[in-house]
């Protein structure tokens, strides 16, 4: 696939996070996770990432990922770019981007290391390392213990030069500014905090056009007609749409760590596309907060 249909495709459209398909013994489900990427290929959005974030990359084995990517690329079939994950340490984020650029992935993203505390010398090694070990695109996930500030990714950027974008997984403006201001369009900026839409209008502002949509996985036509009104200035649809729906959500997923995926398996089976349960350390949501996000998903089908 063309460098431009990627960069164009992570400029201007919702970005998509599909969840990973686990059956009831908790192994990875294929035939699941293969009729998923269908659907979402049947809404309107402008690429996919595969065991992202919401993908609990970090759960999932190599062997696993190395089926999820195969599967991926003769599923999406070039019909809109796949993205899929790397990171970890050095040598698996170097093995993992190995076998995505050999299954014919169009672009990855990179995680930041787990685990311990990071200099920020340290993490630009880390992803220059394993950066300049693929000749697939890159975009950089600016998050947790891999945060980096203006200067280090300008100096990524430098340094190597198939990095493509900057996913903001901080929620820092500022720091975000400075940034867009110091590096320029030299990279594409995504937005990426959990639940991007309550601080999408803030990205906007900056010039951050996208962000990546993980309750696409539950409310594809309302998380389309939120950003498609964010996009267009419609103010009403916004504010309507966030206080009655992705507030009360982040409300909800503020209550426990891991809520940011856990929450959105739930509502994947509530909507009857289950992908099964999340994998520890992560948790699934209490029964009554079960029957509230039904509720909250009930309350605002159709609505919009």
């Amino acid at each position: 696939m063309e460098l431009s249909k990627i960069k164009d495709s992570l400029q201007n459209g919702l970005l998509s996070f599909p969840i990973t398909d686990f059956d009831e013994s908790g192994k990875l489900n294929e035939n699941s996770f293969k009729a998923r990427l269908e659907w979402f290929m049947e809404h309107d959005i402008s690429s996919i990432f595969v065991a992202g974030g919401t993908g609990e990359f970090f759960s999932i084995d190599n062997q696993e990922y190395e089926r999820i990517v195969n599967l991926s690329v003769a599923t999406v079939k070039d019909r809109v770019p796949l993205i899929s994950s790397t990171g970890k340490s050095v040598a698996e984020g170097i093995h993992l981007a190995a076998i995505a650029e050999k299954a014919g992935v169009n672009a990855l993203l990179l995680f930041p290391p787990y685990l311990t505390e990071c200099p920020q010398d340290g993490v630009f090694e880390y992803a220059r390392a394993i950066i300049n070990s693929t000749s697939l695109p890159v975009i950089y996930y600016n998050r947790a213990n891999g945060t980096l500030n203006a200067s280090f990714i300008e100096k990524l950027a430098h340094a190597c030069p198939n990095l493509i974008g900057l996913k903001d997984g901080t929620g820092n403006i500022q720091e975000l500014n400075d940034t867009i201001k110091t590096v320029g369009d030299r990279l594409i900026y995504i937005g990426g905090v959990p639940t991007a839409e309550i601080v999408a209008e803030a990205y906007l502002s900056i010039g951050v056009n996208t962000y990546s949509s993980a309750a696409f996985n539950f409310v594809p036509e309302l998380a389309n007609k939120y950003y498609k009104a964010l996009r267009s200035g419609d103010k009403t649809t916004v504010e309507l749409i966030l206080k009655n729906f992705f507030i009360p959500l982040v409300r909800m997923r503020n209550r426990k760590n891991g809520y940011a995926v856990s929450l959105i398996k739930a509502g994947a089976e509530i909507i009857g596309k289950s992908a099964g349960q999340v994998r520890p350390p992560l948790s699934m949501p209490t029964a009554s907060e079960y029957a509230e996000l039904k509720n909250l998903i009930e309350a605002n089908m159709g609505v919009f």
